[in-house]
């Protein structure tokens, strides 16, 4: 065959991989996605809010109550949420979730709330965890303008306001990347690096924990391990990295890390550490609230009543994890987010006149849309960025 009849058959070849392409879909189809200025009708700029989030909130079996409860708390029209429940959950979740995003005013009104139509099963501490994450960041960035990702769970909670957050960040750079790491592994080094796992979420519909292999690996040469913190806020340039990945290390380090176990605790470190083009974006914070026992077990403690003051005292706009309605979110909801039950938390776009605060904040006032009502919650994060960024503690605490 000569290089005509090549060229004609890798052609041919092409065309029926696309015909065999199918991209995920979104409940509400990218197609139908209207931007949000368009749908509101309101003559404004094309970013009428000076900082933007693209957020995940991730979810599993048993989680549909906390989940409808932390997406109100986070809910404001400057973003885009994409809600994944776990493949493995009870059809009967899907459904009630499905209703409740259809079933809200607002979220019909602006259009930038979204079910994974087609979720992924997911395994504790395996790949596909990671997978997820990057499937939404893929999603996201396909069909939405924002300036940061960020990845929470059901059993995450916001401490500040929306409006808070978008104007502590309106004044940072956007290729900030916040993620708390560090290249001395320690225990970790015989309890993450070295041991091989297989995900059978991978490969199979059934779900079942992690398959370890008996045999052990050395620890990389040709990259640098690093670990932290699952929870991340990744700047919209990172992202685009690590999906495009064109100087292929986030697609070695993605099939690195198929084998690893907690993957999603070590991926973005690595990448981002081991990148001569981002490695000085880091930010070695994860902006959570999170408390350990002593010896640290497999998950964080549980937040309550007693460990309010801390939370605040931190300055960090979001905590982990709580149990399902406890007293420690009624809480925060009325003291922190001016929150009232069932509704969303306190912002300019559903506020009164200036100075003015309703008892509910349920529906959008157009004429407030792109207004901002910052209050303590901005301050305080302002606080604790000027700290994390400033000229002593950014660099020096970068990728060591």
């Amino acid at each position: 065959m000569g290089i005509k009849g090549f060229t004609i058959f890798f052609m041919l070849l092409a065309i029926l991989f696309s015909f065999l392409y199918i991209p995920t879909k979104l409940i509400l189809p990218i197609s139908n996605f209207r931007p949000i200025m368009n749908f509101l009708n309101v003559q404004r700029s094309d970013k009428p809010y000076p900082a933007t989030f693209a957020y995940l909130i991730s979810a599993s079996k048993g989680d549909t109550g906390r989940l409808k409860r932390v997406v109100k708390a986070l809910y404001h029209p400057a973003n885009y949420y994409l809600i994944h429940m776990d493949y493995g959950a009870p059809a009967a979740e899907h459904r009630d979730l499905a209703e409740f995003v259809a079933g809200e005013p607002v979220f019909n009104q602006v259009g930038n709330v979204w079910l994974v139509e087609k979720p992924n099963l997911v395994t504790y501490r395996g790949p596909t965890m990671l997978a997820t994450t990057l499937h939404a960041m893929a999603m996201l960035l396909r069909t939405c303008n924002w300036d940061w990702f960020i990845n929470l769970s059901a059993s995450d909670y916001p401490l500040i306001t929306q409006d808070d957050l978008i104007d502590a960040f309106s004044e940072l750079p956007r290729d900030l990347n916040f993620i708390q790491h560090s290249g001395h592994l320690g225990w970790k080094l015989n309890k993450r690096g070295k041991p091989i796992i297989i995900d059978p979420g991978l490969y199979s519909r059934n779900k079942s924990d992690i398959w370890w292999v008996i045999k052990q690996r050395s620890v990389p040469t040709a990259f640098k391990l690093y670990t932290g913190s699952a929870w991340t806020i990744l700047s919209r340039s990172f992202a685009e990295y690590c999906i495009v990945g064109w100087d292929n290390l986030p697609r070695t380090l993605l099939l690195y890390y198929t084998n690893f176990v907690s993957s999603p605790e070590g991926y973005f470190q690595t990448a981002i550490c081991n990148s001569e083009e981002y490695k000085n974006t880091t930010v070695n914070h994860d902006l959570h609230y999170i408390t350990w026992d002593n010896p640290p077990k497999q998950h964080p403690r549980s937040l309550l009543l007693k460990d309010y003051r801390g939370m605040v005292l931190s300055n960090r706009p979001f905590a982990r994890k709580f149990k399902k309605n406890d007293r420690v979110l009624d809480k925060i909801d009325r003291q922190l987010i001016k929150r009232q039950h069932g509704q969303f938390s306190y912002g300019g776009w559903c506020s009164g006149g200036t100075g003015k605060m309703y008892s509910t904040c349920s529906a959008l006032q157009s004429e407030n849309f792109g207004v901002l009502r910052p209050g303590a919650g901005a301050r305080r994060l302002k606080t604790l960025l000027t700290r994390t960024l400033s000229e002593r503690n950014f660099h020096r605490q970068q990728c060591r």
